[in-house]
């Protein structure tokens, strides 16, 4: 009975440690860096996998699809004359719910809020 016991909490905490299917689908916002005045960047993320920026003229975003915990964007850094493309594969933190977001690359996390209609 004892071993059950501990079999059935560990199943019940293997399940409690799954990460969330949020729905990425929607825009992202976050505060420009630096800007005071309430200044919002970010993203929209459109269910047929297209994607745009939202306030960031030089970072044009094309695409993104999700694997698990990851988040994949392409696009292209445009200025000073130069187009370049990219492809960011982001993590997508267990702090992440249906209303925030928090993407991380290596040691930088960035946080978003979800604009809601």
């Amino acid at each position: 009975m004892k071993k059950l016991l501990i079999l059935a909490m560990a199943a019940l905490g293997a399940v409690g440690c799954k990460p969330k299917a949020i729905d990425l689908t929607g825009t992202w916002l976050q505060p420009v860096p630096g800007q005071t005045g309430g200044w919002m960047q970010g993203m929209e993320l459109r269910a047929d996998g297209t994607a745009s920026s939202v306030n960031m003229y030089t970072l044009l975003l094309d695409t993104w699809q999700r694997e698990g915990d990851k988040l994949i964007i392409t696009g292209k850094s445009v200025g000073n004359g130069l187009s370049i493309a990219f492809t960011d594969t982001l993590t997508i933190d267990k702090r992440s719910t249906g209303d925030s977001l928090f993407l991380r690359q290596g040691t930088n996390i960035q946080a978003f809020g979800k604009l809601r209609p």
